[in-house]
């Protein structure tokens, strides 16, 4: 159960919030207006400084009502202090199957980043619980049904681009999740605190995955 919950819970919510903060204390606050608007699976990028130590205070104080996770992981030993830390799943832009391979072992689930048909299948069978199509941008919802046709098996997330006009065509197109990062929170929407912004933002994204979705 321990790999199914969190699993369960990034596939229901639909989008993951790729949040890059400069303090645990803004990365909450953020969270909390994030979770308000219906989002409940955040990233917390490599990154972001003193990553580990933003991941640990966000887990111990809103563990229970958010899935966090970390980011920007390039391979396994920083999954494995990520873990430790308390991420509850594992995002990675590239494909590493020693990364791979450490999350299993520790019953986590796995994000890796891939691009091509032969990467995605490669992930795949290597353990993937979904692969990130990165940068998804570049193919589109075009590419990725393209990919879909082949390999319907494959759960997928898009990430890379991912905004309100184009969520609702991923997912119909066939994603599992998409990953939304400036486009839900940034930089200037944490200096300036506009945490209702963000939960506005955070309520858009959720339609459009449900418009995609045909719910």
């Amino acid at each position: 159960m321990k790999t199914l919950q969190p699993l369960q819970k990034i596939l229901e919510s639909g989008v993951i919030a790729i949040m890059r903060a400069p303090s645990a204390s803004q990365l909450l606050d953020a969270a909390k207006a994030i979770l308000d608007g219906g989002i409940d699976v955040i990233e917390v990028t490599m990154t972001t400084p003193g990553a580990l130590e933003v991941i640990e205070k966000a887990t111990t104080q809103l563990g229970e009502q958010v899935v966090f996770g970390a980011g920007s992981v390039l391979d396994a030993e920083t999954a494995r202090l990520a873990i430790l830390a308390g991420a509850r799943f594992i995002v990675a832009p590239t494909l590493n199957l020693d990364t791979i391979k450490l999350c299993k072992r520790y019953s986590v689930p796995v994000i890796p980043g891939a691009y091509t048909p032969t990467e995605i299948l490669v992930a795949w069978e290597a353990g993937a619980d979904v692969v990130k199509v990165f940068p998804a941008n570049i193919g589109g919802p075009g590419y990725i049904k393209a990919i879909k046709a082949p390999l319907p098996q494959i759960r997928l997330a898009a990430v890379g681009g991912v905004n309100l006009e184009n969520t609702a065509q991923f997912f119909r197109a066939g994603v599992e999740i998409v990953g939304v990062g400036a486009e839900l929170i940034n930089a200037q929407l944490l200096e300036s605190q506009s945490f209702e912004e963000i939960r506005r933002r955070a309520r858009a994204f959720r339609e459009e995955v449900k418009k995609g979705r045909g719910w």
